[in-house]
């Protein structure tokens, strides 16, 4: 990598600020910056006006620093000395190239009102403050990031343009009214704020029939993605829904009605008398999207702290009446396989070793749900159904966790459930009292009696996303 050149234009204030500046100076060529500075590189018999037009115009150098301290500013305002004319030609600089990123004020010294010492020609910029102990570590990192052009923060990649925005005619759910009615009435806790959530979820639930695959062009595995992708719009606003109901309001109604909108949605996992498809994998688009919803809803109570509410969810049973079918559901009901994605991961020969992982893992942007808090809500949903012994033909498959295999540190909820206080909350979410109530399932998996899921990169340990050695451990 190439030395960034870096000349540092300051005032010799007193003998203090001149040693100041050449303890910075020499911190900078210690992390590997060029710097150039009077005390160095003007030697006697050298032109000093020459000297500082060339540090500023020479497009070897990258970098101008300009400590700026009361004299300075003063000097500089004024047009007065050396630092008058260095300012004469850096604000000339400044001034003609307004996206600028050579020059940059570093603040030495504050006012008697705390404010900084700033040339006015610079005032409306950004500064460095290098004026205060307390911050000096921190502040030294932004000057380094600045001299190497390594932002804290890079700036994204453009990413592709969701596919739904190119759909001659959008598909609707027709909710947003009602979407941004339930809102506004649960966030300020209007008495309305019942009913138009019920409202909202029962239109919500009855409209997405609109989402099922009739006739469709090309392979159905097409047709499967275009509709989890003309959807995303219609996820976002409910988990905006979920989110605000666990800030604001997750009491007893509100999280009981949210039981009855995906007990409403085990509709379209299977057929009906009035609807009849051909294949198991009819459903296939219903099955992604009610699971993703579970998933958020999960995710979104436990981020919240909202244990009792998520364990409600858990522990419910669902109600689907149809004939033949066992009409109580459990919560597994919602992370049904689906056949039509592994049908295309072979036909295009994608070799992903969860499509559906890496769609729920793409999809999670731009929500304010980071996929941590989705891969902590997919193992607490396994880990359930483990210990309960969920039997509906299926358990729970944590999809997501192939994010995670090998990983050797616990869960963030789990982590502070060290306190014996905390894991006292969240002991529902795995229906046990105590840790040692995890010991012999967790024996289980050690010794090859109980099958962990895995994938071709490897699986994970329960023992360690628990953190279980340390559970309740300390108050």
């Amino acid at each position: 990598m190439e030395v960034p050149k870096l000349f540092i234009s300051y005032c010799w204030t007193n003998p203090a600020h001149e040693q100041w500046v050449l303890d910075l100076a020499t911190q900078l060529r210690g992390s590997g910056v060029d710097v150039l500075l009077d005390k160095w590189d003007l030697k006697e018999g050298h032109d000093a006006v020459a000297f500082m037009e060339k540090m500023v115009n020479d497009p070897e150098i990258k970098k101008v620093a300009i400590i700026a301290d009361k004299a300075y500013v003063k000097k500089a305002n004024d047009r007065t000395g050396g630092v008058g004319t260095e300012t004469q030609i850096i604000s000339k600089e400044i001034y003609e190239n307004q996206e600028q990123d050579k020059f940059v004020v570093i603040v030495s010294e504050r006012d008697e009102n705390g404010g900084p010492y700033l040339p006015t020609y610079y005032k409306s910029r950004l500064y460095i403050d290098l004026s205060e102990a307390g911050n000096y570590s921190e502040n030294y990192e932004k000057l380094l990031r600045w001299i190497f052009n390594k932002p804290l923060y890079p700036k994204p990649c453009i990413g592709k343009k969701p596919s739904f925005l190119d759909e001659d005619v959008a598909v609707s759910l027709q909710t947003t009214p009602m979407f941004k009615r339930a809102l506004d009435a649960i966030k300020n806790d209007r008495n309305n704020a019942n009913v138009a959530l019920e409202e909202y979820l029962n239109m919500f639930a009855e409209n997405l029939e609109i989402f099922r695959i009739g006739k469709y062009d090309r392979e159905f595995d097409d047709a499967v993605i275009k509709s989890i992708e003309s959807f995303l719009p219609y996820r976002n606003e409910i988990i905006q829904v979920f989110i605000t109901i666990s800030q604001y309001s997750p009491d007893e109604e509100k999280i009981n009605k949210l039981h009855r909108f995906f007990e409403r949605l085990i509709q379209y996992l299977y057929p009906s008398q009035h609807i009849k498809q051909r294949y198991e994998w009819d459903f296939d688009n219903f099955k992604f999207i009610t699971h993703e919803l579970f998933l958020y809803v999960v995710a979104i109570l436990i981020k919240y702290e909202r244990f009792a509410q998520a364990n409600y969810l858990l522990e419910q049973g669902y109600y689907y009446s149809e004939p033949g079918l066992d009409n109580m559901k459990s919560f597994v009901v919602f992370g049904q396989y689906i056949e039509s994605l592994k049908y295309r991961n072979d036909r295009l020969s994608l070799r992903r070793i969860s499509l559906r992982a890496d769609i729920l893992k793409e999809r999670c942007s731009g929500i304010g749900i980071d996929f941590r808090y989705l891969l902590q809500a997919d193992f607490i949903l396994f880990m359930r159904a483990e210990i309960m012994e969920v039997q509906n033909n299926f358990g729970w498959w944590p999809e997501t966790l192939i994010y995670l295999c090998n990983s050797n540190s616990p869960f963030e909820l789990f982590a502070r459930a060290t306190s014996k206080k905390y894991f006292d909350k969240i002991k529902c979410l795995l229906t046990i009292n105590t840790p040692e109530d995890l010991k012999d399932l967790l024996a289980d998996y050690r010794m090859g009696k109980k099958r962990l899921p895995e994938w071709e990169i490897g699986s994970f340990n329960p023992s360690i996303l628990l953190g279980y050695e340390r559970l309740a451990k300390s108050p």
